[in-house]
């Protein structure tokens, strides 16, 4: 059955922008600061598609215009892509502590980056890396054995396993000083980035402050791990050969060897800047699938013991490889569903450059955007009672009768997620390995998240875990 079409609420004039109401000093700088998510749903839900929000005290405030519709979405991310540029303060924020990376680089910085990188991410690349990941989550289960009482935090223990499963394939046998590294420094670093985003002034970095110091010495832990790793790559003389090398060559190396006629080769300082990206946008955002696909089933046997007998049956005793991706369709359902109530990029934001109509009104030159897969997820107009879990939202038939950007949980238009298949190989096959292992009941029925850099959860997670079928 089609979705119904997105009601259209607020002013009768489509061209006046209906503003959220905030206190008189500060806008709505406190409901951001401590609610973010919420003051976005509350926004749509109370002035409809396109709602102006404005933070800050008067003479430094921010005003928001955020775009909650699929058509909206469509257009900044996609048909009027370059109009909308990676220029706010938060994307900044996350330059000046990780670099220019494929995820904070523009023009041409980002197309150069774009067209040396992409042939590390083509299919029969990225199906390459199906046993890194299988590899991985078999040392979690075994891990598991121990669990204390039989409980675990899903959203602590798949941080790891993803973290440990990108590291693994970017750094080959230095996973384990590289994880341990990234999984004290990305915290500090990514608290830090969003206190500086949501800021209306902040003192300049190099100021002795308690908070710049703490940052500084988790970037420099973070920077010298991969810049070793990255100087015996290059004395080794890996990474010297084509960028058609074989398909177990660490991600590390590969890109090292990446360059072209046109383009050259990345440095020392742009090789550290992409594989800083690829750890934080690699590990963070399937570790928020898996936590929340386990979580969801766990609060749902019926559904959960569903996609176990459709594991079971396919795979049998056998570690799945990327060729299961495709027998494996209720499983992906149920991770797709996970994503558009969990999205692990729940707020994307933009600078307009010029003057340009979205969904029917017009965003003036130079103000910040903000699309939110966390509202449009559960748009009514696109998902009847949207906070229910239903996989079955994502048969081949529901998908299709949908708007496009209806679910947009890897972005959309020329800026989306290069690693996108990635995520979902890694996603499958470990959610795969762990259903047909364990069965998982919930110990926390709710989990409170927040929006970071990537969505993340503030309370626990947890999970009682029993062999499967015992």
């Amino acid at each position: 059955m089609a979705a119904a079409q997105a009601p259209r609420t607020g002013s009768s004039d489509r061209t006046v922008i209906p503003r959220l109401e905030g206190s008189p000093l500060l806008g709505s700088l406190a409901d951001l600061k401590s609610d973010a998510l919420g003051t976005y749903q509350r926004a749509r839900h109370l002035h409809g598609d396109v709602v102006r929000i404005t933070a800050g005290p008067p003479g430094l405030r921010t005003e928001l215009h955020c775009v909650f519709s699929a058509e909206g979405a469509q257009q900044v991310l996609a048909t009027q892509a370059a109009n909308f540029r990676k220029d706010n303060a938060i994307y900044q924020e996350v330059r000046d502590a990780l670099g220019n990376g494929l995820l904070t680089s523009q023009d041409e910085d980002y197309l150069r980056q774009r067209r040396l990188v992409q042939p590390l991410f083509t299919k029969r690349r990225v199906d390459g890396y199906a046993d890194a990941v299988a590899t991985e989550t078999a040392a979690t289960l075994t891990a598991w054995e121990a669990a204390p009482d039989g409980v675990v935090d899903v959203a602590d223990e798949m941080m790891a396993l993803a973290l440990r499963a990108v590291a693994r394939i970017l750094f080959g046998t230095d996973v384990d000083a590289a994880a341990d590294v990234v999984d004290r420094s990305f915290p500090v670093i990514t608290a830090y980035v969003m206190r500086r985003g949501y800021s209306p002034v902040n003192v300049p970095r190099d100021w002795p402050t308690p908070g710049n110091k703490r940052a500084a010495a988790a970037m420099d832990e973070l920077y010298a791990v991969c810049d070793g790793i990255i100087a015996e790559r290059r004395s080794s003389g890996s990474g010297s050969g084509s960028k058609e090398a074989g398909a177990d060559e660490d991600l590390l190396s590969l890109l090292a060897a990446a360059s072209s006629v046109d383009d050259g080769e990345f440095d020392a300082t742009e090789l550290r800047e992409q594989v800083l990206i690829f750890l934080l946008a690699g590990h963070e955002t399937t570790a928020t699938s898996l936590a929340f696909s386990l979580h969801l089933l766990a609060r749902h046997p019926e559904l959960q013991e569903r996609a176990r007998a459709e594991v079971t049956a396919v795979l049998g005793d056998r570690t799945p490889g990327a060729a299961d991706l495709d027998r494996l369709p209720y499983l992906t359902q149920v991770l797709k569903e996970a994503m558009r109530l969990y999205p692990a990029a729940p707020v994307l934001g933009r600078r307009s450059v010029a003057a340009a109509e979205v969904d029917g009104h017009t965003i003036p030159a130079g103000a910040d955007v903000i699309v939110a897969p966390w509202v449009t997820h559960r748009h009514p107009g696109y998902w009847p009672d949207p906070e229910r879990f239903d996989p079955d939202r994502f048969t081949p038939e529901a998908e299709a009768a949908r708007p496009r950007y209806a679910w947009l949980p890897f972005g959309g238009g020329p800026r989306a997620c290069i690693g996108q298949h990635f995520s979902m190989l890694e996603s499958v096959i470990a959610l795969a390995m762990l259903l047909r292992a364990y069965e998982f009941e919930a110990v926390d029925t709710e989990v409170s998240v927040t929006a970071g850099i990537t969505l993340r959860t503030t309370g626990p997670a947890r999970c009682r875990i029993r062999r499967a079928g015992s």
